[in-house]
């Protein structure tokens, strides 16, 4: 018993000691290469947020400056556009965008198409359309509502 005291257990505690500064070591040495994997990472990681139009401010900023920007360039009307309707869920928060726009068919598709595939702001999951008429000017115009649901 004495000599497992003396000499045996020093020697274990020693082989134990030895094995995690071994492990220490090799992440040290490994520490430059992960360095400049998580650079790289950063890189791509900002270029996805340049390529889908995501800035520093607020989702629900960047999706009107997306939706004003278009409907600029293809005469499309912005008639509402309310808060996030916002839903918290199995630790995931769910905002669903709620907008109306005015204009003709195709412009209208146009800016669902652009929000749900070039953009990746989420997915549209109601988009209704209806045909009104202006009792005051006689004309008919279309307007659209539309849901985007996002994650996030």
């Amino acid at each position: 018993m004495l000599c497992y005291q003396l000499a045996i257990n020093k020697t274990f505690q020693q082989k134990k000691q030895f094995n995690t500064l071994s492990q220490e070591a090799l992440l040290f040495k490994n520490g430059s290469k992960q360095l400049s994997l998580l650079k790289q990472k950063e890189v791509y990681y900002d270029s996805l947020l340049t390529k889908y139009q995501l800035d520093g401010s607020s989702i629900q900023n960047n999706l009107l400056k997306v939706i004003n920007a278009f409907a600029n360039k293809n005469n499309l009307k912005v008639i509402s556009f309310l808060e996030p309707h916002k839903i918290a869920k199995n630790n995931l928060v769910i905002k669903t965008y709620g907008f109306i726009l005015e204009g003709d068919y195709n412009s209208i598709n146009k800016l669902i198409y652009q929000l749900e595939q070039q953009t990746k702001f989420g997915e549209i999951i109601n988009l209704h359309f209806e045909k009104k008429k202006n009792f005051r000017t006689g004309k008919n115009y279309l307007q659209a509502s539309v849901l985007l649901k996002s994650f996030g």
